[in-house]
């Protein structure tokens, strides 16, 4: 037995320890660190899938031109997409077109380009027409859309023609081409898309 006097002197832990029946080397530290564990290993960066190239297009026949006018601030420009070479992808998120920008001169700009139906949108030129032939455009960025300047015609193709409002998805191509021709349905056009 212990009387109260040596168990006032003896410390905590050790009493504890005693009276658990513990081994007193209870203070001490009985582990070792494995020199392999010392090192942190990083997991591997994430690596993104390379994005498949879009095929290009035929260069657009005059038959085929659907001519439109953007909404936004008059413009110059006679504004026309290739309606027979529209295409989406398989989930309806990217609506790939070839645009036709025309002066009033008759000089044309062709491009083939694509816009993603996302919240706030996003374009990508992927090739600069010229002579006849498609050459592939050197930036491999997808740019958000804006509706200022002289590109504000991404921002009514995003809103209004290739995708939903209210949703992340473009439009069936028929319903593209009669948004094109100014035939949108009431409930196409209704609502808001968040931004």
């Amino acid at each position: 037995m212990i009387s109260n006097s040596t168990a006032s002197s003896i410390p905590l832990p050790l009493l504890l320890a005693l009276f658990l029946g513990c081994p007193p080397a209870l203070a001490e530290n009985n582990f070792t660190l494995d020199p392999e564990s010392r090192h942190i290993q990083e997991l591997p960066e994430p690596v993104a899938k390379p994005e498949m190239a879009a095929p290009l297009p035929p260069w657009p026949r005059d038959a085929d031109l659907i001519a439109y006018t953007p909404d936004g601030p008059p413009t110059p420009f006679r504004f026309y997409i290739d309606g027979k070479n529209l295409t989406t992808d398989a989930r309806h998120e990217e609506v790939h077109y070839t645009l036709i920008l025309e002066s009033k001169t008759g000089t044309r700009n062709v491009s083939f380009e694509g816009i993603r139906c996302t919240l706030k949108g996003e374009y990508k030129v992927f090739a600069y027409g010229t002579n006849g032939h498609f050459a592939r455009a050197p930036g491999d960025e997808w740019q958000p859309i804006t509706a200022l300047g002289n590109e504000s015609y991404r921002d009514d193709l995003w809103r209004n023609r290739f995708c939903i409002a209210r949703e992340t998805r473009g439009r069936a191509l028929p319903d593209i081409l009669r948004a094109l021709k100014g035939r949108v349905s009431a409930t196409d056009s209704t609502g808001f898309q968040a931004q």
